[in-house]
């Protein structure tokens, strides 16, 4: 049984891996048809690195590999027809965005309508999670819980894509982890593994032509990606225990820590929360003299270092998976006071009281 879990996951993610990876093409002249491109722009604070114009539809892409898997490999029920619902709304927000931006508020209009077939018509929620011996049910608030969960992953995904490859690096990982863990717990065959199989080979098709240099960007419809996580996290851990439900959120660190720091970042400088900069994770690393290709293969190893540390703590031991997390917040938190990531002032700082330590040792070291 688990053998034949293993060769239809391969099958599942091989076959909607030669779909998307087909379809990139078709999508890039789409784009140029239609004007979904995304040209360079000059603008001190625009967050945008490439230098050449590049198609955006490559989200768009992902979504018809997704479909074409469900077709392929899928089982309908209420639950999927939502999902179908809801994917088709953020996706042809992101299209309309790619093609005439949007204002943020009009977005998250897109975005909440699609949060709410889920959880009215496919009934996905958030209803209670169970921690420390305690069972916590949320009652009328699973509603308003499940929706902003679901906006949340919709715009952590969004906001980190910056760079040629990396929001399709990022969520192929988070697709992986999820998969490994669902097999090894015994639910190789279910809904949600099939579903996350078909979105890891549809992103990595997508992947193949995004990686540095890209030829085509995923666009707004992005949004999917993200709403696809949020899905397959709720359908995988809801009603569950609250560390078990906190796994997918140590998957996706990286792009919940970028996001946190953001809004910080620009909170403290009385800026709109999505408003573009260039202080983000890649932007720092860029910074530091790293190529394009170089900052990804960074963040994708600190993603996988995440990633294993769950697949530690969920299947094998959860001692050292802790271990793991703590290392890696400790260097996230050195990270933090190294880079303007949240404040130049912060920065600034550390940058003085180092020096002032640094010359302390020195005298101390010229009195002996």
């Amino acid at each position: 049984m688990f053998k034949d879990d293993i060769n239809r996951a391969i099958l599942i993610t091989v076959v909607t891996f030669v779909v998307s990876w087909g379809l990139m093409p078709l999508m890039k002249w789409i784009a140029n048809h239609i004007g979904a491109i995304d040209f360079p722009r000059k603008e001190e604070q625009n967050r945008h690195i490439h230098k050449k114009p590049i198609p955006k539809l490559g989200g768009l892409g992902i979504f018809l590999a997704f479909l074409v898997g469900y077709m392929l490999f899928g089982v309908q029920s209420i639950q999927m027809n939502s999902i179908l619902i809801g994917s088709f709304i953020i996706v042809l927000t992101g299209i309309i965005d790619d093609v005439k931006p949007l204002r943020a508020s009009q977005k998250l209009v897109g975005q909440l309508i699609a949060a709410l077939v889920i959880v009215f018509y496919g009934g996905i929620l958030l209803n209670n999670i169970t921690a420390f011996g305690f069972s916590i049910d949320f009652g009328w608030w699973a509603y308003p819980l499940t929706i902003f969960f679901l906006l949340a992953c919709v715009n952590i995904i969004n906001l980190i894509d910056g760079i040629d490859g990396l929001s399709g690096g990022v969520t192929s990982i988070f697709y992986l982890t999820i998969g490994i863990i669902g097999f090894f717990q015994g639910r190789g065959s279910t809904m949600v593994m099939i579903i996350t199989f078909i979105m890891l080979g549809a992103t990595l098709g997508f992947l193949m032509h995004n990686f540095f240099p890209a030829s085509i960007f995923a666009g707004d419809c992005t949004m999917f990606m993200g709403f696809m996580i949020g899905i397959i996290t709720l359908l995988e851990f809801k009603g569950t225990a609250l560390t078990s439900f906190f796994v997918p959120l140590m998957i996706l660190s990286i792009p919940i820590l970028d996001t946190l720091f953001a809004i910080i970042r620009r909170s403290l400088k009385g800026q709109p929360v999505f408003a573009a900069d260039k202080q983000h994770l890649h932007h720092q690393l860029l910074g530091m003299n790293f190529s394009q290709r170089t900052t990804v293969l960074i963040i994708y190893v600190i993603n996988g270092l995440f990633a294993l540390a769950s697949i530690f703590y969920t299947l094998k031991d959860r001692y050292w998976g802790i271990i793991i997390y703590i290392i890696l917040f400790i260097l996230v938190v050195w990270f933090v006071l190294h880079t303007t990531i949240i404040s130049e002032k912060s920065y600034n700082k550390v940058q003085e009281l180092e020096k002032n330590v640094k010359e302390k040792l020195t005298g101390k070291q010229k009195n002996k």
